[in-house]
């Protein structure tokens, strides 16, 4: 960061990057500004009361469906119609808002494009801007990339032809350092979806293309009511009609899978679905119940979707939805194409099928894929056994069958497992690289072939960390889990890699080492991942 580009008021863009004028105009600033005025304070009361939530699990206590909305849960009521770009979501590809990306999801076949300001890009204020330009250009029909050999060149395929256009802002927890209103950095959600709702809002309107949002890491119906008067405000301030912005919500926090129709409901003139994010769900899990014993997860390869804490989730989400008229959104498949190895390839693509197959029986309406090679497979078997568009015929009644104790008892009950050396190792490794990786600028790393974004390093480092700070527990060989084990994972970590420092990231390798090092040793564990390495990265 360099100098102040322009002040409007009390409110301050920091940087200089060419061109960044064209975006951040004195309008798009005085704009930014009126939503941090009018809702910062509100959602630092929301940051507030997750953070007195996080006492409560820490003492013990246990997440449960609320008595004070049981009328919301129990009444008759579905959201409003969902607009005809989002009936049919069966496959969804998601990514970060690079130029080269952003061509390339439109253009991949997908049903729905979700382009990720959140865990899929650190968020570089070079990043940032680069993304905002690149999704306003695609919206005008614009946008090309030329690779930088000259080898090929990138260009959208004709309008009618692209994926719809989903945005992910950043989350309610997270700050934009490069945007200070009265001296504090605003949201960098209001920053995200603000900025580009400003840009684009009646370009999208116009072509009846929303704008589309995914919301991400709610934890209660308050903060979706939050998001709910954020996005009234700025139809009003735009002129759009009311209801004219569609939002997803993903569900990826233990506490927001005990009020899934409150969300709805607090959303209800605008939401076309919930999200099974289940990697973040996992990380929330561990997050939520980091202090007590007998909740501890085993190694994350073993926490499959087979799980019933997992499975009664993903089910628990699709008879909500269906039953006021939303979608029920799969979650991701992140497998990359193996080359070289065909026998290697075939079988991670069994393990997309299988998984694919999993979700579409269950009742799901769509899901995510990582890489456009999925597409094909994924639309395959979600084609095979859906009659319609989407899938809301299919209710799940069994799952609601159970009273809310019994629904709650497993929702929260883990997994039994076991911790190897390889487990362990690999959280260390995969936490690194992502981690080095994210500090370079990168948000979305391939690592053994899985296309990994933020939630995998977040389980990987929460799991070390409860894993270290709850005594006792052992290796499957026996081998104490302690941080003897732990330091010897650190060390030898640069020596395993040594063959492949061409690795995103590289450079930063002993930054990460040493960061995951801080962060495992710590009495209390940090909520994210980001907030400590946002302080790094300009």
């Amino acid at each position: 960061m360099s100098a102040v580009l322009q002040a409007t008021g009390s409110i301050e863009v920091i940087g200089n990057l060419p061109g960044q004028e064209q975006l951040l105009t004195p309008a798009a600033q005085a704009f930014l500004a009126d939503l941090q005025r009018r809702f910062g304070p509100t959602r630092q009361a929301r940051l507030a009361a997750r953070r007195e939530r996080q006492k409560f699990f820490d003492a013990g206590g246990l997440p449960d469906f609320r008595d004070d909305t049981r009328a919301i849960r129990e009444s008759a009521w579905r959201v409003a119609e969902l607009p005809v770009a989002l009936l049919d979501r069966r496959v969804e590809i998601t990514g970060p808002t690079d130029p080269k990306m952003v061509i390339n999801a439109l253009n991949s076949g997908a049903n729905c494009y979700m382009a990720d300001f959140e865990d899929s890009t650190a968020p570089t204020w070079d990043n940032l801007l680069t993304g905002q330009r690149a999704l306003g250009k695609a919206i005008a029909g614009t946008l090309d990339w030329m690779a930088p050999d000259g080898s090929k060149h990138y260009t959208l395929k004709p309008y009618p032809e692209q994926a719809v256009l989903m945005v992910r802002p950043r989350g309610w927890h997270l700050d934009e350092k490069h945007v200070l209103v009265d001296g504090v950095p605003m949201s960098a959600s209001l920053f995200d979806l603000g900025l580009f709702a400003f840009l684009n809002a009646k370009a999208l309107a116009a072509k009846d293309r929303g704008p589309y949002f995914y919301l991400p890491k709610l934890q209660s119906m308050e903060e979706a009511a939050l998001w709910e008067d954020v996005l009234a405000h700025i139809e009003a301030t735009l002129g759009l009609a009311h209801g004219q912005m569609k939002v997803t919500v993903l569900i990826e926090t233990l506490p927001a899978v005990f009020e899934m129709d409150e969300i709805l409901h607090a959303l209800r003139a605008r939401i076309a679905g919930l999200n099974c994010g289940r990697w973040d769900y996992i990380f929330s899990y561990i997050k939520a119940f980091r202090t007590q014993r007998d909740k501890v997860l085993p190694e994350r390869g073993q926490v499959t979707m087979a799980q019933p804490f997992l499975k009664t989730y993903s089910e628990l989400l699709i008879h909500t939805c269906h039953r006021r008229g939303a979608h029920a959104m799969g979650g991701m498949a992140a497998q990359i194409p193996i080359s070289g190895d065909p026998a290697a390839n075939e079988k991670a693509l069994e393990r997309v099928r299988a998984d694919k197959l999993r979700e579409v029986t269950a009742g799901h309406d769509g899901t995510w894929v990582a890489h456009p090679a999925l597409i094909p497979l994924a639309r395959e078997i979600f084609d095979a056994h859906m009659l319609g568009a989407h899938q809301q015929n299919v209710l799940r009644e069994d799952v609601r069958a159970r009273s809310d104790r019994e629904l709650r008892d497993t929702l929260i009950r883990p997994s039994l497992g076991t911790i190897t050396r390889a487990g362990f190792e690999g959280n260390v490794e995969v936490c690194v690289r992502y981690l080095a990786a994210w500090l370079d600028g990168n948000g979305c790393v391939p690592i053994h072939w899985l296309m990994e974004d933020a939630a995998t390093a977040e389980i990987s480092r929460t799991q070390l960390w409860q894993w270290l700070h709850n005594g006792a527990l052992h290796l499957d060989d026996g081998t104490p889990v302690d941080f003897a084990l732990l330091e010897r994972a650190l060390i030898g970590l640069p020596s395993k890699l040594a063959e492949r420092m061409q690795l995103p990231g590289a450079g930063k390798l002993n930054e990460a080492i040493a960061m995951l090092d801080e962060l495992t040793h710590a009495e209390v564990l940090a909520d994210f991942l980001t907030l400590p390495a946002y302080e790094r990265i300009d």
